[in-house]
């Protein structure tokens, strides 16, 4: 078995490395490999995205001519080094380009170009950079098609050599971009099982252990930062589909020489397991089971945990601030979704983030930060920062729907916030994503007054799009990318606590909508963009609230 040694050299500036002179002839491979693919028939059609057969006739180690060009994977690795590194720094390009030269006889090497190239084909920008005419957009369903293809020969060819006996980090490496490459096409078990999968296999290599973690070992920085890799994907997919967690804080983080060509990487790396560092087993299993036993302390202690995650002079490339940042406003609102269920909201607390409004508050950062944001910046992060979006824009449409909120004519709103969200979400990946019809259905069905002033219309077919509202809706309830917050048959059967409902399970946002306003309520001053104050009928005047010891 062909392994590659996982040297971490030290990586000099990144310099543009496309393709010289050869752009037509790369953009003309690409459209005759999707034509190709397309032409093909599919084995099987899952989530609306054909899945094109695999020469699997074909012995399991020959490779599929033309399938993985020099010219294409070259062009591909450019535009991970320029777009990915900041929040992905495992590759280098020394290992790059040692890979490229064993891919035609070592399938551990042609297997982890075929994933990274998968993984980066997946990318609506990418294709946009691709083209000569920047204003020539390629099909999502193409882009699926050729990604897909190029997953299934990794696959294939993976299988041919014993990396479950004998893995290796490129194995390792090689279910990550598997992984990331089902994500960005929207088949979420699809992808948790090869991130289980990269999970396992780092496991076996004892990358867990501080103990194998030896002074003078050349690889430890590598297997460092890919394993804290691991550790926030994990926990960011464990969030949204209330998975289990099998990574922990069992070692040091990567080490970070001031001055390093590779010294910002690392610290957005940092930066974001600090992050995600609040989701340990208790939070855990306070979020995926019935347990009401966390308190208003432990929230706070949270949500202090979240505010010193990041420096207050953040210094990151663009694609990493909007990576840091709409993640740590994400989180808020998971942690507000977990006080609403354990009973913890209160009109009278001195904590913002127990208030019955914080979303509101949440929202307006997010509109604010990505609004500074260049649109590459987000479109880097594909379906993750939609799915993020998609929850936070979910949560205020369910706090608009509760509480009566007087906006004057010319103020920056609420709705505003939420038409915000609504413009981003229907754009990025060409709004082809699927949250874009469950986001279209969550305000029609809630908020319909604000989906007609939307001009929110139902498509009756589209051939290009990759679901249809009808598919979404009939997958909302089972879907593995469905809302997380619309339950009619929960909130009919749930019990109440001082007249609010209180739910056992999580998420909760869609409690709200349910809950009977109150006649004695008192004003809340919300500043507005431009830091005006927006009057808004918000707080309950109940003034109690069920702490959970």
């Amino acid at each position: 078995m062909n392994s590659l040694p996982m040297r971490l050299a030290l990586i000099g500036p990144f310099q543009k490395k496309g393709p010289k002179g050869s752009r037509a002839k790369i953009i003309s491979e690409l459209r005759k490999t999707q034509e190709l693919d397309l032409s093909q028939p599919s084995s099987s059609c899952n989530d609306g995205l054909p899945l094109v057969e695999s020469p699997l006739a074909s012995p399991v180690f020959l490779r599929t001519p033309g399938l993985v060009s020099a010219d294409t994977v070259e062009i591909c690795v450019s535009y991970f080094f320029e777009n990915f590194y900041a929040t992905m720094p495992v590759l280098n390009r020394a290992h790059i380009q040692q890979s490229l030269a064993d891919m035609h006889s070592a399938s551990a090497s042609y297997c982890l170009i075929g994933s990274l190239c998968a993984f980066v084909v997946i990318q609506p920008d990418f294709h946009v950079q691709c083209n000569e005419d920047k204003q020539r957009t390629t099909s999502m369903r193409r882009v699926a098609a050729q990604c897909l293809r190029l997953v299934e020969e990794t696959l294939r060819v993976w299988s041919s050599h014993d990396h479950k006996d004998n893995p290796t980090l490129t194995d390792v490496l090689i279910a990550f971009f598997l992984s990331a490459a089902y994500f960005g096409l929207e088949k979420a078990n699809a992808a948790w099982i090869h991130l289980r999968e990269a999970i396992t296999l780092a496991q076996l290599l004892g990358m867990h252990d501080e103990a194998t973690y030896h002074p003078g070992d050349v690889d430890a920085d590598f297997r460092r930062r890919l394993f804290w890799l691991l550790y926030v994907s994990e926990r960011g997919f464990a969030l949204h589909k209330h998975r289990p967690l099998a990574l922990h804080t069992t070692i040091e983080y990567p080490t970070i020489t001031e001055g390093a060509d590779d010294a910002v990487a690392l610290t957005g790396l940092t930066c974001l397991c600090n992050l995600f560092r609040i989701i340990d087993d208790t939070f855990s299993r306070v979020w995926n089971t019935a347990r009401s036993e966390c308190s208003s302390t432990w929230l706070a202690g949270l949500q202090r945990q979240l505010d010193e995650a990041l420096p207050a002079d953040l210094k990151c490339p663009e694609a990493q601030e909007a990576d840091l940042r709409i993640t740590k406003q994400w989180l808020k609102i998971v942690i507000w979704q977990m006080s609403t269920a354990s009973g913890c909201l209160s009109s009278t607390s001195t904590d913002d983030f127990l208030g019955f409004t914080y979303p509101i508050d949440v929202s307006k950062e997010v509109v604010a930060i990505t609004s500074r944001l260049s649109r590459q910046a987000l479109e880097v992060h594909g379906v993750g920062l939609i799915e993020k979006l998609f929850d936070v824009a979910c949560t205020l449409i369910d706090v608009m729907s509760c509480v009566p909120i007087e906006t004057a004519t010319f103020e920056v709103g609420p709705k505003d916030y939420l038409a915000h969200f609504y413009h981003l979400i229907s754009t990025l990946r060409q709004g082809e994503s699927r949250f874009v019809a469950l986001l279209e259905g969550k305000i029609r069905d809630t908020l319909p007054t604000i989906g007609s002033s939307f001009g929110l219309t139902l498509p009756t077919t589209s051939h290009d799009r990759i679901f249809t509202r009808e598919e979404s809706s009939r997958s909302s309830n089972s879907s593995p990318y469905s809302s997380p917050y619309h339950s009619p048959s929960l909130l009919s059967t749930m019990p109440r606590s001082n007249g609010l409902p209180v739910s056992h399970g999580l998420p909760i946002s869609t409690t709200l909508t349910s809950i009977p306003i109150p006649t004695n309520l008192a004003l809340h001053s919300i500043p507005d963009l431009a830091g005006s104050p927006v009057y808004s009928r918000v707080h309950f005047g109940d003034g109690e609230s069920g702490v959970f010891s």
